[in-house]
């Protein structure tokens, strides 16, 4: 019996610290399951966030394309064939610059997107194939704004589309 009486205060201390144990796990795994769900919630909120962004960055390019927006960028000294140069370029080169936004939009956004700058191109170039001979530069920015004006606003529609499906995400 004594050696029994020598054991009774372990067992005393192992019977108090059993609850103390499962009730400490049971805090550490419910911290654990709220911190990871924490993580989870800010994981979401900061791809939307990107997301978000990524459709303001393409809206003010589209927004910096339009013809009206074009004719201003560089100084009337120019030559149309220098000014149609150097509109190509900023154009692809803010292309360029945002062409990583792509992972955050929609295919069929970006699709439309690419479709508006290379038609925006296209008419820089069939506008002044379409003039024959020598023109001033201002002659060809009002021919430029008029054969955009009596076509479709492809600008408007994908902006459109643009705030439809930042709409739908956010």
């Amino acid at each position: 019996m004594t050696s029994l009486s020598g054991y009774l205060p372990y067992a005393f201390a192992l019977i108090i610290a059993i609850p103390f144990l499962v009730l400490l796990r049971q805090f550490v795994h419910s911290y654990i399951t709220l911190k990871n769900q924490e993580i989870k919630l800010l994981s979401v909120k900061s791809n939307s966030e990107n997301k978000a962004h990524s459709y303001e960055r393409m809206t003010l390019f589209l927004d910096r394309i339009k013809p009206s927006n074009l004719i201003q960028r560089f100084d009337r000294g120019l030559a149309v064939h220098e000014f149609i140069f150097l509109t190509e370029k900023a154009i692809n080169e803010e292309f360029e610059y945002n062409s990583s936004q792509q992972l955050y939009i929609t295919k069929n956004s970006w699709k439309n997107i690419v479709e508006s700058k290379n038609a925006i191109i296209d008419l820089l170039h069939t506008t002044y194939d379409g003039l024959k001979g020598e023109v001033q530069l201002d002659e060809f920015k009002t021919v430029f704004i008029m054969n955009y004006m009596e076509s479709n606003d492809y600008i408007a529609e994908t902006i459109e589309d643009l705030r439809k499906e930042i709409l739908i995400i956010t």
